[in-house]
């Protein structure tokens, strides 16, 4: 938008019935008088109000994808509360979320408390975890490792053979 300030000579003349008579050209008995400017607007034009309102639309709609939490973030695999073999201690954690992550977000894999990884894939591998049971969670992290939002929790047991047993 801009302003522009119009501004003219402005004469009156008041008759002998004192009728008030203004003008833009001199008038006989007439004086000259100050006005206050006065402001004009020139509006923008349809094309570019419309340009306006669908870049603010597009604004706020990539605000909001990045300011919604994700309704859900939590394992595929393994699942909670399961029990299995694994000869070497090797485990493959697969987790996903919904809606899918966001450019920008990581997932971050925990066991019992220790980060593993941070990936965008969801897959994660474990060599060598010892027998017993252990808790994994799972939170999704932006670029600088920030928890955007905490996902779920499992728990889980591996059965390794022992030389004793």
């Amino acid at each position: 938008m801009t302003c522009t300030v119009a501004q003219a000579e402005v004469y009156k003349r008041v008759d002998a019935q004192g009728n008030v008579t203004y003008s833009d050209e001199p008038l006989d008995g007439g004086e000259a008088i100050d006005v206050k400017p006065v402001t004009t607007v020139t509006l923008p034009k349809a094309d570019q109000v419309r340009e306006i309102v669908e870049r603010n639309r597009r604004n706020e709609d990539r605000d909001q994808q990045t300011s919604q939490p994700y309704g859900k973030v939590g394992f595929v695999a393994p699942e909670d509360n399961s029990a299995f073999h694994s000869g070497s201690g090797d485990v493959t954690f697969s987790v996903s979320s919904q809606p899918a992550l966001r450019q920008g977000h990581l997932f971050e894999v925990s066991l019992d408390g220790q980060p593993i990884g941070q990936n965008a894939s969801g897959q994660f591998s474990v060599n060598n975890v010892y027998r017993g049971t252990h808790e994994a969670s799972v939170n999704i992290v932006d670029g600088q490792g920030r928890i955007i939002q905490p996902g779920q929790s499992i728990s889980f047991t591996i059965h390794r053979p022992s030389v004793l047993n």
